[in-house]
């Protein structure tokens, strides 16, 4: 990806439970394009991954929420995991980082069960999202518009549904940050 994001920070808000792939392929794109990836989180052990149903790695935490200034981010990344994306949402600093982000009007990416965030910071209606299918009806009863596509843009909101749509997802965050970048 020959995007040139330098300069750039991107927190990715993750705690126990993101779903592997969702975190590390977007946090490996967004340094190999030259910006900076930063792990925020509830705590500062090393919060653990998931392949699908089995553990996987463990990843450093940078940043703990109540470290985490909006302002200091040019874009945020929301992994899934069921079980990630249950706990995250229910972290009242964690909504605060993504409405901070929305109303500054900076990229916020989220892929699979991540957008269950979205929905407890009341950040969706009149959206256009995708999402792993099973969250279509929560993510329509807050108001959003939800599609079944590999990848949505609507404005500063991007999605996907689930890790097969990695490559799509992370070519419309580097393309996103670029552009805001050159703005």
């Amino acid at each position: 990806m020959a995007q040139d994001i330098k300069d750039l920070n991107v927190a990715l808000l993750a705690v126990d439970g993101f779903e592997q792939s969702e975190l590390l392929e977007p946090k490996r794109a967004i340094t190999q394009a030259g910006g900076r990836a930063v792990v925020v989180s509830a705590k500062r052990e090393p919060i653990q991954g998931m392949e699908h149903d089995e553990k996987g790695e463990k990843v450093d935490v940078d940043l703990i929420f109540a470290e985490a200034d909006a302002t200091h981010f040019d874009a945020v990344v929301l992994p899934g995991g069921v079980v990630n994306a249950d706990e995250i949402r229910m972290h009242p600093q964690a909504q605060a980082f993504v409405k901070q982000m929305a109303e500054a009007k900076k990229p916020i990416a989220v892929i699979c069960h991540g957008a269950w965030l979205l929905v407890s910071a009341k950040l969706l209606n009149g959206r256009k999202i995708t999402s792993f299918p099973s969250l279509q009806d929560d993510l329509r009863n807050a108001g959003a518009e939800w599609v079944d596509q590999e990848v949505v843009v609507d404005g500063n909101l991007i999605s996907s549904r689930k890790p097969d749509d990695l490559p799509a997802f992370n070519r419309e965050l580097l393309k996103l940050l670029q552009s805001n970048k050159a703005a």
